[in-house]
């Protein structure tokens, strides 16, 4: 059918009342627009049938009503579909079906459950309304679901090969050199508590502004952000960067606040909005931090242990980087990120651990063994036939001789039995001086903390 023919033959079908078309069961099968297709506020009482149809331009069904099935099996759209504001009363299944760009559903009203089949580089769902159960299979897209509406569930599969209509597989050359992953976008203003998303990726994902979170259904091989590695300057002092799973609005906030080009970039800019257009600016730490306690309740919620540690670590990094909260709870959160990385690094803490007990053992060593080992003395006294006996125990003599002098292979093995003990809050039984004492009870209490956190690290890691 030529451009000419489909002009013709909707003008033919105009309501006079209205103004608009409006068909019954209109048969497009195979059909050919070399033009822009222009159905916009159609309705069609019976069923629609576009199957195998090739939209070389893009088309316009924004505003038209379905009262029957949808049949967009095979549908190739070479430019963008826009569906914006339809009606689908009674739609069962769309697609399967190709988009080189977006696939545009915005506004549009799903009133039964439905089946959404599609490859495209992107898929539109801003205000869109799903009134019952709604899967959608996907390829390549970014979807985007700002204040969408569901009532049941909405799952959405990442799909890793091509649909396929008969025996034959759907040409995507339109798409070729994309990502074939399914990436979720902006979720503003949507309830996720319904949201299920399998092998989905979320590393591009807006996630400030969206309800329930902690019910958000993550399955199958979802892909994170994560944060970039290497030394960097902040200002004078290094910066060195582990490698955790972070989500993009944090890198945005991260490239904002960086005072140097090379961290800018390691972050990257970030801060896109749906599909690409500029989003606001970069959100404050306290959001992130809500947002990152959602998610990791979600991840603990589906038995994911080891993904959810690193949400933590998120929550607390911005936690510690709130300006708004008191300045002791910032001084106390910025002491545990420094021992132990929130009880998540256990290299870190392990690394403290060791350098404690050098400096104990080295303090031992210094002031805290006496110059001799106190020697018992025996003493008595004879009266008649009755002999009383004594033993005292010297004081601990405070060695005075030069510092390097006390550096001794002894001194040092004693020093270092001392300190193994205090490790498991256990006494050595070694004379010490009163210097020694006083470093022993404080070994006895700062190192088992370090022994513990960096367990608590690797429990975090391995744990079920």
């Amino acid at each position: 059918m030529t451009d000419a023919m489909l002009s013709a033959l909707l003008d033919a079908l105009r309501d006079p009342d209205t103004g608009y078309p409006r068909l019954g069961t209109a048969h497009f099968t195979e059909a050919k627009f070399t033009g822009p297709a222009l159905f916009e506020a159609a309705t069609f009482t019976g069923d629609a049938d576009f199957s195998k149809s090739r939209f070389s331009r893009g088309c316009n069904f924004d505003g038209t009503s379905f009262s029957g099935s949808v049949l967009l099996e095979g549908a190739i759209f070479s430019a963008s579909a826009s569906f914006r504001g339809v009606l689908f009363e009674t739609a069962e299944r769309l697609g399967p079906l190709v988009c080189d760009r977006v696939l545009h559903l915005s506004g549009a009203v799903f009133s039964s459950p439905v089946v959404i089949e599609a490859a495209a580089y992107g898929v539109q769902c801003s205000r869109t309304r799903w009134s019952a159960t709604t899967t959608l299979r996907l390829r390549y897209a970014l979807v985007d679901l700002e204040d969408a509406v569901t009532e049941y569930p909405l799952i959405i599969i990442s799909r890793s090969s091509p649909f396929e209509v008969g025996l034959l597989q759907l040409n995507e050359e339109g798409l070729a050199g994309e990502d074939e992953s399914v990436k979720l976008g902006l979720i503003r203003g949507f309830d996720a508590a319904q949201l299920a998303l399998i092998n989905v990726g979320i590393h591009e994902s807006r996630f400030i502004g969206a309800a329930n979170l902690d019910q958000l259904q993550l399955s199958g091989d979802f892909t994170f952000a994560s944060t970039p590695r290497g030394l960097y300057r902040r200002g004078l002092l290094p910066v060195h960067w582990t490698r955790r799973h972070a989500i993009a609005e944090e890198r945005r906030w991260r490239a904002e606040v960086a005072t140097n080009e090379r961290a800018r970039d390691a972050w990257g800019a970030g801060g896109y909005g749906p599909l690409g257009v500029a989003s606001a600016s970069a959100p404050r730490p306290a959001a992130l931090a809500s947002v990152y306690r959602q998610l990791r309740k979600a991840l603990e919620d589906g038995k994911n242990e080891p993904d959810a540690a690193d949400f933590y670590y998120g929550e607390m990094e911005m936690r510690r980087h709130d300006k708004a909260r008191p300045r002791a709870e910032r001084a106390l959160i910025t002491v545990y990120w420094a021992v132990s990385g929130y009880g998540l690094r256990a290299s870190r803490a392990i690394l403290w651990l060791m350098g404690a007990m050098a400096a104990t053992v080295l303090l031992i060593m210094l002031w805290g063994l006496p110059i001799h080992d106190p020697k018992p003395a025996t003493t008595g006294r004879l009266e008649g036939q009755r002999i009383t006996l004594s033993t005292d125990i010297p004081a601990p003599v405070n060695p005075e001789v030069p510092l390097t002098e006390r550096l001794t292979s002894d001194r040092w093995e004693k020093s270092l039995r001392t300190v193994l003990n205090s490790v498991i809050f256990r006494s050595s039984g070694q004379e010490l001086t009163t210097a020694g004492t006083y470093i022993e009870m404080g070994s006895r209490l700062t190192e088992p903390v370090l022994v513990g956190l960096a367990a608590l690290a690797i429990r975090g890691r391995v744990k079920r």
